[in-house]
């Protein structure tokens, strides 16, 4: 008869749930002090010992903090950017990720290589070359120049080239048998069966946009092209003391990202379970 592990397996149980618990608590605790600090005056945050909840709070913190610059401009032009940005990645890695996956061609494998080896460059080394370029076409301080150099990135197109790789050749091979060429496939076929890893090339690309601070500060020059991490900045110099305002402001601007992530979770958590590493 097989020997009862009196209760072993459930006490080894807790400690993976455990650690996930204390994992998790930490990860949240800053956030939920951001927020509670949002909710303070300015005396309470500054008192020793700091408080840790808000005595009486204060709503009033945030429509005077997102009044004292012009947030609403700031959030529209991340909004429009990171909208824009996350079109032009999912297009552009889509179209080569299938030109990757499917298609033949001479050097296909080596220029593979090529943009793998992109990932390799750190970001910021090419930032005097972006502007460089950008400054030559007059595109300084405009949407445009935010935006042109965000429309391609290798991250995406190697995503959606490993997620292509596990879909079934017969879909495509039965689709030409009824006289579809390789951009119906893509249009008709691919993409329909890929929406798991697009969705979640798209939640990375806007979140990644969203927060962007370093190439919008060095592309924009006023404030009427400023983007949210800019203005939370400027913020904190003018306000330097007044941590309520630069917490009320900065909760603001994680919103809509809590709002993305529950709203495509379910195509998040699949697109990162189906997306294969061959």
């Amino acid at each position: 008869m097989p020997k009862r592990d009196g209760g072993g397996g459930k006490r080894e149980g807790w400690i993976p749930s455990t650690f996930v618990i204390v994992l998790g608590a930490t990860m949240l605790l800053p956030f939920l002090y951001m927020v509670s600090t949002a909710l303070m005056d300015e005396f309470q945050v500054l008192r020793y010992p700091p408080a840790l909840a808000p005595t009486h709070p204060r709503f009033g913190n945030f429509p005077a903090a997102l009044t004292a610059l012009p947030f609403w401009r700031y959030f529209f032009n991340s909004g429009l950017v990171s909208l824009a940005v996350v079109a032009g990645q999912v297009l552009t890695s889509a179209a080569a990720a299938y030109a990757f996956a499917r298609l033949k061609f001479p050097g296909r494998e080596k220029i593979f290589l090529g943009f793998l080896s992109v990932l390799m460059v750190p970001a910021v080394v090419l930032i005097i070359p972006r502007f460089l370029i950008v400054n030559a076409l007059g595109w300084v301080d405009s949407y445009a120049g935010l935006i042109t150099t965000e429309l391609v990135t290798v991250w995406g197109i190697f995503l959606l080239r490993q997620f292509f790789l596990t879909l079934p050749r017969e879909l495509e091979d039965a689709a030409r048998l009824d006289g579809a060429g390789d951009w119906r496939i893509f249009w008709r076929v691919i993409l329909p069966l890929s929406k798991p890893a697009l969705a979640t090339l798209a939640v990375f690309a806007f979140v990644d946009q969203w927060k962007s601070f370093l190439w919008p500060l060095v592309v924009t020059r006023s404030v009427r092209m400023q983007t949210v991490e800019i203005g939370i900045a400027s913020f904190h110099g003018i306000y330097y003391s007044n941590w309520p305002y630069q917490m009320a402001a900065a909760v603001t601007a994680v919103i809509p990202l809590v709002v993305l992530f529950f709203v495509a979770q379910k195509y998040f958590v699949r697109g990162i379970q189906l997306t294969g590493m061959r």
